[in-house]
């Protein structure tokens, strides 16, 4: 059995949470932790402006690390730290949790067995309201809000929905993304006001491989009158399914109802009727631990394992394309030519020429409040600067990505490169 030790700043929260848990160990010296050469694994769910710092610390004790998603907040920093946990030798691994969640297995079940016929369409919701905390506590930490922490909820989920996507349905060939900052009032921990400044919502709409066109709408200004607090609605010639995140129903074109718009007579179908549960047909444990013991077992016995880090930094690839996507009000396609990690195909690759879409002007910049209303469309503080007018680079944005990249205009692209570039050497 595991023998794990808790590592964290605030000593009176480790030693409650260990004991609650029953966990002997605990300390809030990292590096006496990483010394110890009896504990072989580091485990980091710290905040993701933290994690590539503190992989890179673990890699350099010889630890075999696994982490939280986001595995950092900008592509070229997750690239990094992928490659040098491989070039060290150490196993690594990212959370990929929503797949072994019962609802999706049963959705992955239907696709392989051939029940939709030709996929054509995905919608996905996710969300929920959480609350400002003025009135009543907030059921989710501030620094979510706060872009300068590392904050947004592009950031946190589209890189679920990459993997998700990816795994379940086919591969993400681009997005294009609206995001908002519907409730810039909240109250922290302390019950202290603050601005948040990090979006609460995004909308994206992505084309994946096959023509199959998915649309989720990740919220947190919403309130849920649907089956869970995620849903993926799956359709196809032959079949649709409706899945959360424990359950999944579905309805085969024989079972399909027929029935005629007229709006000005009641409707009589009970549209939910006719959709049947699918069954688990196996003991389903929970997503977290299956992921954990398979992580486990691939450093013991080297078991087959794919979540790596590379798959982490496809993740924060496509949350930093809905980023782009959203301040040049343009979609991003992928390249069509894949670069793998280790491989030199990208290195001194030229920016895709294209035509830059106007980028409108509200105040400063596409991330301006627009007068009078009381959300705005979000561009982070960081990746705003470069749409200003007159902000240029000579330098050329051409990461050596894993698989290809969703690349933007040329201009734009250089531009980018120039804010993400400072927005480390300010760090």
């Amino acid at each position: 059995m595991p023998d794990p030790i808790l590592v964290g700043r605030n000593a009176d929260k480790i030693e409650r949470l260990a004991k609650t848990q029953g966990i002997e160990r605990w300390t809030t010296d990292i590096d006496a932790a990483l010394a110890n050469p009896d504990d072989t694994v580091f485990f980091d769910a710290a905040s993701t402006q933290l994690r590539p710092a503190l992989l890179r610390k673990a890699i350099d004790a010889g630890k075999h690390v696994y982490c939280e998603k986001p595995v950092s907040d900008g592509l070229d920093a997750a690239i990094e730290i992928a490659r040098y946990a491989q070039k060290a030798g150490v196993k690594n691994g990212i959370v990929h949790d929503k797949l072994d969640l019962p609802g999706l297995i049963k959705l992955k079940r239907l696709r392989e067995t051939g029940f939709f016929g030709r996929i054509l369409s995905v919608r996905g919701e996710f969300g929920y309201w959480v609350f400002e905390g003025d009135w009543m506590p907030a059921q989710r930490p501030s620094w979510n809000y706060r872009a300068e922490e590392g904050g947004g909820i592009v950031w946190d989920m589209l890189c679920h929905w990459r993997y998700v996507l990816d795994n379940v349905i086919a591969p993400v060939k681009s997005v294009s993304c609206t995001t908002a900052t519907h409730i810039p009032d909240r109250w922290d921990e302390q019950g202290k006001h603050y601005a948040a400044n990090a979006d609460d919502a995004a909308y994206a709409t992505f084309e994946l491989e096959g023509g199959i066109v998915a649309h989720i709408n990740s919220s947190w200004c919403t309130r849920v009158r649907r089956d869970d607090l995620v849903t993926f609605h799956v359709d196809g010639t032959h079949g649709s399914a409706v899945a959360g995140l424990h359950k999944c129903y579905s309805q085969h074109r024989v079972n399909t109802p027929k029935p005629v718009w007229n709006p000005d007579e009641p409707q009589t179908l009970d549209f939910f009727s006719g959709w049947e549960e699918v069954p688990d047909n196996a003991v389903m444990d929970n997503g977290f631990k299956v992921q954990w013991q398979q992580f486990l077992r691939h450093v013991l016995e080297d078991a087959p394992w794919h979540y790596t880090l590379s798959e982490g930094a496809k993740g924060v690839q496509l949350a930093e394309a809905g980023y782009r996507s959203a301040c040049a009000r343009a979609a991003l396609d992928r390249s069509r030519r894949s670069r793998h990690l280790g491989d030199d195909a990208g290195a001194g690759q030229k920016s895709h020429a294209a035509t830059a879409p106007p980028v409108p002007q509200h105040g400063d910049g596409p991330g301006a409040m627009d007068p009078g209303r009381g959300h705005r469309r979000l561009c982070p503080p960081w990746l705003r600067a470069a749409f200003r007018p007159g902000a240029t680079s000579s330098t050329r944005w051409a990461p050596t990505t894993l698989p290809a990249p969703f690349p933007m205009p040329g201009s734009a692209c250089r531009a980018y490169a120039a804010a993400a570039g400072s927005r480390r050497k300010a760090r």
